[in-house]
């Protein structure tokens, strides 16, 4: 997919998230913005989002987006299992002095091309506060569409918020070759 970045974030790199990123991460993770658009808790402690990064299922595809050596977002794709195993989760976080410069974008393309070619996955999901315009529109540029929505669902500045619960469908794989497609003989 290709994804056009604004000219003051042409140099984001997007990459896998290593254990090197926790202090960035955590730094990431108690912005006020950030916090505001997330279900996260204040003063997060480096500890308390190591234990949170450690108990992320083994197959989560966990990415950075890096501008000047620095971690400016991130964003989580948590494949489901069994009969769900087709869907998968998605979380994203974006430093607020890099909102609105195509940092979210850049990390939304990558985690849904990986879901697409790399993945398998016919269905993402996620939960974004009805109040977060900006993301709400990111998500539908992307083909998220709303699901429905749940009243009350968070407690944020003393107040409950409601939030809508989006999807995205994707078409199933096609066969590389027409060869897949042929009876097995041994069957």
């Amino acid at each position: 997919m290709n994804v056009s970045l604004k000219p003051d974030t042409a140099h984001v790199i997007i990459r896998a998230r290593e254990v090197s990123d926790l202090d960035a991460i955590t730094s990431l993770m108690n912005c006020p913005g950030a916090r505001h658009g997330t279900l996260q808790t204040p003063y997060r402690s480096n500890a308390t989002v190591g234990n949170w990064l450690e108990k992320m299922p083994a197959n989560t595809l966990g990415l950075c987006a890096e501008a000047g050596g620095r971690v400016v977002g991130m964003i989580d794709v948590l494949p489901r299992m069994h009969r769900m195993a087709h869907c998968a989760g998605i979380g994203l976080c974006v430093h607020d002095d890099y909102v609105g410069r195509g940092v979210g974008t850049a990390l939304l393309a990558a985690a849904v091309e990986c879901a697409d070619t790399l993945l398998g996955l016919r269905r993402l999901e996620l939960t974004v506060f009805v109040d977060n315009h900006r993301a709400i529109a990111l998500y539908q540029r992307f083909g998220f569409v709303e699901e429905g929505r749940s009243p009350a669902f968070a407690m944020r500045d003393g107040q409950l918020v409601d939030a809508f619960h989006m999807a995205r469908f994707a078409d199933a794989p096609v066969f590389a070759s027409p060869v897949a497609l042929a009876p097995n003989p041994h069957a």
